[in-house]
């Protein structure tokens, strides 16, 4: 970001950068997570749950790098350590149930996680609106992945 983008932000940068950062580790950690079920979901339509999972993986893995990029061209790094990503994001890790047949549980999961996403994109979207245009813009079209996700997942639900 520029000296005169700088100015007219009117937004705080290093609080912007923090909560971008721990949005980013919020993504890497989401990632994982359905990743790992992707690959290790079992029971009856194992197939269309594992790519259900893994088609969310791929889109937060887009969005930690859309992030990391936004990071970067603020002026600051996004988190560098695996082990800090659980420390430095808003949400512990999303966790991985033991019983990977149990689709109700895998839902539940991937609901809640996709809902506090929202929450987070949502106070960066307020933060930043009529001030950093471009992170607004980026957020609201993570958000709206984001939405997307928690539909997909409620879609799934047994009604």
């Amino acid at each position: 970001m520029g000296r005169k983008s700088r100015e007219i932000a009117g937004v705080d940068l290093k609080e912007l950068i923090k909560a971008l950062d721990r949005a980013y580790c919020d993504e890497w950690l989401a990632f994982y997570a359905y990743w790992y079920m992707a690959h290790t979901v079992s029971g009856r339509g194992y197939e269309d749950m594992g790519e259900f999972l893994s088609k969310i993986a791929k889109d937060e893995l887009e969005h930690a790098q859309e992030v990391a990029e936004r990071i970067v061209e603020l002026g600051g790094l996004p988190t560098n350590r695996p082990a800090n990503l659980e420390k430095n994001g808003n949400a512990p890790y999303p966790g991985v149930m033991k019983k990977l047949y149990d689709y109700d549980e895998i839902i539940k999961l991937v609901e809640d996680a996709e809902a506090g996403a929202i929450d987070v994109y949502n106070k960066i979207a307020k933060m930043t609106f009529g001030k950093d245009h471009d992170t607004y813009q980026l957020v609201t079209h993570i958000l709206g992945e984001e939405i997307a996700h928690e539909e997909m997942m409620e879609n799934l639900e047994e009604k």
